[in-house]
């Protein structure tokens, strides 16, 4: 058999790649509407989850016009919805826990719920410190009230600002802001986080898994140290649902269990595929190496950047 075949949908003649479905192939050649949207749907301890509201880019202008782009920003040829309205919260810290060494789990009670999807990031002002961008997610077990916003936050080990925190202090949040949110319908869905980046991708990951149980979902989850892989119960909980797909790693530590592998979050990712949806969240350096590796083959990825 060639390596590529033709078929007609709605009239008009798709190329298809060995190993595509022809659904994959009609949806890459924006030839048919992904997923019907899931308006209202409100998941527990996370807001309600809006549609894609567009097509998948073709591949001919992916395979064309991709390029790397800079952390942060959309890849080139990506088509993007409009952002959503920005609003303001108060509220006060009700909860701080030391998730690893590398890692805090700072808890905030608002005086309204959050907005935003899963992925979303939002400028959150604790009183008294400059602005941080952070990503609200959810607890390791994936609990989380209505009106609180829950951070994971990276911190150096032997000290550092986020130690400054304290209960019953004012915070502010600013949002949303940032385009990495969930979007569902597509490809497989392909999430990479690295460090304290998880918050935004266990919030995506358990979002996917009520939305779209039947979607393809692969997971990698790196640290600089095995000690601040700290999202076990969380891992749990998404293998239950059905995701085999799930790689741990780490750059170093003496006391690394069998199943984390050894070496950077790049080197154990998923073969990619054009067809895939990738978000990434984590340092820059993570970040910018994972969109070239998903443009290189017409992916579509979504970045967010922790400060």
């Amino acid at each position: 058999m060639g390596a590529r075949c033709s078929l007609v949908v709605n009239g008009r003649s798709v190329r298809v790649s060995t190993g595509d479905t022809p659904l994959e192939a009609a949806l890459a050649e924006g030839m048919i509407a992904p997923l019907p949207s899931l308006n209202g749907m409100l998941l527990a301890g996370q807001g309600a989850v809006a549609p894609s509201g567009r097509r998948q880019p073709a591949r001919r202008a992916r395979a064309e016009a991709l390029r790397p782009a800079l952390p942060g920003a959309p890849i080139q040829a990506q088509e993007e919805a409009a952002a959503a309205p920005v609003s303001l919260r108060k509220g006060t810290v009700t909860g701080i826990r030391r998730l690893s060494p590398g890692i805090v789990e700072i808890v905030a009670t608002l005086t309204k719920r959050p907005t935003g999807e899963p992925g979303h990031q939002a400028l959150v002002t604790f009183a008294g410190m400059p602005a941080m961008t952070l990503s609200p997610t959810l607890r390791v077990d994936g609990a989380a009230e209505i009106n609180e916003a829950v951070f994971h936050i990276p911190r150096d080990p032997e000290g550092d600002a986020v130690d400054a925190i304290r209960l019953d202090q004012p915070v502010r949040l600013k949002g949303p802001v940032g385009r990495g949110q969930y979007r569902p319908g597509g490809g497989r869905l392909v999430l990479v986080a690295a460090g304290a980046g998880f918050g935004p991708i266990w919030a995506i990951a358990r979002a996917a898994r009520y939305v779209e149980p039947a979607r393809e979902l692969a997971l990698a989850v790196g640290a600089r140290d095995a000690l601040d892989l700290y999202m076990r119960e969380s891992l749990d909980w998404l293998r239950r649902t059905g995701v085999a797909r799930i790689v741990l790693c780490a750059d170093r530590g003496r006391q690394r269990p069998p199943d984390v592998r050894s070496g950077p979050l790049t080197a154990h990712l998923p073969s990619l595929r054009a067809t895939d949806v990738v978000h990434v969240a984590g340092d820059v350096s993570t970040v910018g190496a994972v969109q070239v590796l998903a443009a290189s083959v017409g992916a579509r990825c979504y970045p967010i950047v922790l400060d």
